[in-house]
């Protein structure tokens, strides 16, 4: 049975905590890396590198399964009873690949809680038009998901509108939203506001020029308390 490759960089791989591990660090993932290996950090720093360096390599297992099962598919071997069991156990491999990253997803977060409780707050700063849109639509109700042909990831949210990954990234690295990563991002993950983000939606905009400020929209109905 073929293993997957074990000698990638790590920066091979994405993973959908980067942004937020960055923000929190104060420094790239690759520096992060560097002086978990030179012995500089503390023991939280310590273990969110390691938690990070997991979950990379529970993301590349995870690409290597489904570009095999790609592989076997695409009309490159002969249709036959082998094709069908090689293809069978794939899945599997698959399947259990994608179990050990949502799992290292989850231990990932648990190792990134007090760094970001540690880390200095950030100057608040206005908040994009944009951003408000998407604070809006995610109180409505919304989730990540993976697209299963595509395998991109987008939050779609109670009033049918598309957040794009990397804008929830932002608003994560902001601490506007929060994400129930227990969830498995292929059956979608529960998208909520934090107080920060009731609060940026709540808080007075300064008016701007003609054509910059977006018109005022109402409250939703779980904000008013």
């Amino acid at each position: 049975m073929t293993s997957p490759p074990a000698a990638l960089p790590d920066r091979s791989a994405r993973t959908v905590f980067d942004l937020r591990i960055e923000t929190a660090a104060g420094c790239s993932i690759d520096r992060l890396c560097r002086h978990r290996d030179e012995g500089l950090l503390g023991a939280p720093h310590a273990a969110l590198a390691d938690a990070h360096r997991d979950l990379v390599r529970a993301e590349r297992d995870v690409t290597f399964y489904r570009a095999r099962l790609a592989r076997l598919a695409s009309g490159e071997f002969p249709v036959d009873r082998d094709l069908f069991t090689r293809i069978e156990r794939t899945v599997d491999q698959l399947s259990d690949a994608i179990d050990a990253r949502d799992a290292q997803q989850v231990r990932t977060a648990a190792a990134l809680e007090p760094v970001e409780a540690a880390a200095p707050p950030r100057v608040p700063r206005q908040v994009p038009a944009q951003d408000v849109a998407a604070l809006l639509a995610i109180a409505q109700g919304a989730k990540l998901h993976e697209n299963l042909i595509t395998h991109r990831l987008a939050v779609a949210t109670g009033s049918r509108s598309c957040i794009s990954y990397a804008q929830l990234q932002r608003l994560e690295a902001r601490g506007f939203v929060d994400r129930d990563t227990s969830h498995p991002v292929h059956a979608g993950q529960p998208v909520t506001l934090t107080d920060a983000g009731r609060a940026a939606l709540t808080a007075p905009r300064p008016a701007g020029p003609p054509g910059t400020t977006p018109p005022p929209s109402p409250t939703p109905a779980r904000l008013r308390r």
